[in-house]
This record gives C-alpha cells, structure tokens and sequence, in this order.
C-alpha cells in the first residue's frame, strides 16, 4: 500500500493510506543502512509503501504496517542533530513552503537563527515566508526595530507578514495562503506557534505553554511533529519548537550560495574562489562596508563558515 507519513513519534510513524486510512507503522530494520545519514529516515511528509501487518482479532488496537519503501523527495528541510553532531535530523519533507515564526519581543528570535534556517531553506528548494507574531506585544522602543527587520527581509526577497495570535490581525489574511498548500511551521520555542494554529484552526485543539518568566524563553508545547488537513487539499506541519539551528552538509564554499545578496554581489568579485573574508577587490566585503548587505546577515554567514571548522551545534541564543 501507499500513503503519506502525518506524524512521527520517534519510535513509530502514522501513516494515512491513499485510500484514506490510518496505519501505525514501524520502518523495516535494514532501512537505515541505506546511506540515509540521518537520526530519522522517515520524516513527516514523506510518501511512502508499506505492508499492513496482521494484528489480533481479539485485541483492540490501531492498524498495524511496516514502511518497506521512501518515494524521491521533492525537497525537505535538514538541520545538525542536537545529539549526534555527525548526523542530521529532517525536519519535514515534501512541503510547498514554510512559515517560519519569529517574535520580536517575549522571547526575541535572534536574527543569525533567522538567518541560518533561511540559508538551509534555500539550499533544499523551500520557500520561506517569515510571521512576525505578537506584535501586540511590541512596546514603542522596539518599533522601529520590527520595521526594520521586516524592510531587511523584505527587501533581500523574503515575504513578512506582521500577525497577533492574541488580536486576530492579520490571521485571516494567512488562513487564506495555507489553503491548498502543503505548509510547515516552524520556529524557536516560545514564538506562539501551537497557539497561532489554534486560533487558525480551533478544532486542532493544540496544547499551549506559557512564556518562562525566569528567562523569558519558550517551553516546548509540541512534543512530535504532525500533520493535519486543513481546508481544500491543505496541510501544515506542526513541529516542536528548534532551539538552535545547526547547519548539515554544506561545503564552505557554497555557503555564500544560500544568501541570496552575498550571491548576487559574488559574482563582481575579483576572484571566483573568494570567501569574501579578507581578499582583496572582494565585492561583498565592499557592499558590506556601502551598508548594501546588512552586517547581521554577514555575521551570520561568517558563523555557518565557522561550523564546518569547529564541527558544532550552533545555538539560538
């Protein structure tokens, strides 16, 4: 049979048939030798062929079946493991885009996470559209700051969208683009995510944590990824709130690949195999300087170059 994986406990996976049924499923034991580096084979959203298994007619429980098989990918997003740096952890495959959630306020998302979860968007084929949340909660001093970040995204070619979960501004607007789209959530804990699906999307019934007031970061409301069915052929991908964004993968070299401004401004410097760290003529050290790409988005490229030497797990914070 074959059907499309909707959520994932990390010891077993629901998958719903093509016929529209619901199997809880196990992965085959050989299929992790495949040359799959990651923590978790399977991911939420993968299509995929499974053998449903006999089960006993006098115990009552879910559906039984074995994944055998993983269709091709049309793309996924990939970030370090926390725990085993040499491999790597998908976050959800197959996806039309993302809607990554950041907060200026209780808690601020930092900009190089923004940065890094772009960069990796970019070099797996996912667009990505940022939701500013909370922005009730955004005092005077810290308005100009949220206008600035939203020009800065906006303008290297990222769509924002400024909402308030709590208010309801702006949440009609984005119910409107989930339909017929197959859409991830993501974000650092504590962004409002659960709680923006809820008011989305009521009969979802998400759990929902406060803010810690000891370090005003997220508690981790999402314990599995899943996904649901919204609207018309729709679906969003809940995921437990990310932390920290390690990078996986990515040669030195390609890094300034996955900055859409570092990329366009590369192609004027005067070596093809510039860093754009301390050579001479180097075409985006200059647009740097000419305030054309934003030092934070520097800053955060210079990080990535420094996780392939150091081999770490990049936090948030």
């Amino acid at each position: 049979m074959h059907g499309l994986v909707i959520r994932n406990t990390g010891y077993s996976y629901t998958v719903k048939s093509d016929a529209g049924e619901v199997f809880d499923c196990k992965v085959k034991g050989n299929f992790r030798i495949r040359g799959i580096r990651t923590t978790n084979p399977v991911a939420i959203g993968d299509k995929v062929t499974f053998l449903p298994q006999e089960v006993d007619a006098n115990i009552e429980q879910a559906r039984q079946g074995l994944i055998v098989e993983l269709d091709d990918r049309k793309n996924y997003i990939i970030r370090k493991s926390t725990n085993l740096s040499k491999q790597s952890h998908i976050i959800a495959a197959n996806i039309d885009r993302c809607f990554l959630i950041v907060t200026i306020q209780q808690p601020e998302t930092p900009l190089q996470f923004i940065d890094r979860f772009l960069a990796s968007a970019e070099a797996y084929s996912v667009p990505v559209t940022l939701i500013f949340n909370k922005i009730d909660l955004i005092d005077e001093t810290w308005k100009d700051y949220l206008d600035g970040v939203i020009n800065l995204y906006e303008t290297i070619g990222y769509p924002c969208h400024r909402i308030s979960a709590k208010t309801g501004e702006g949440v009609e607007e984005l119910k409107a683009l989930l339909q017929g789209k197959t859409t991830l959530l993501s974000g650092n804990s504590g962004v409002g995510k659960s709680t923006l699906i809820n008011v989305l999307f009521p009969h979802l019934h998400l759990r929902t944590n406060e803010i810690s007031d000891a370090y005003n970061t997220g508690k981790h409301t999402t314990t599995f990824s899943e996904m649901y069915e919204v609207g018309a052929d729709g679906y969003i991908i809940d995921t437990p709130g990310i932390k920290g964004f390690g990078t996986f993968d990515m040669k030195k070299e390609e890094v300034s690949h996955y900055f859409k401004e570092i990329f366009h401004f590369s192609a004027d410097c005067r070596f093809n195999n510039c860093t754009h760290t301390h050579e001479p003529h180097c075409a985006v050290i200059e647009a740097v300087e000419r305030h054309d790409i934003a030092e934070s988005r520097y800053n955060s490229y210079l990080s990535m170059l420094d996780d392939e030497k150091e081999d770490k797990y990049r936090p948030a914070y």
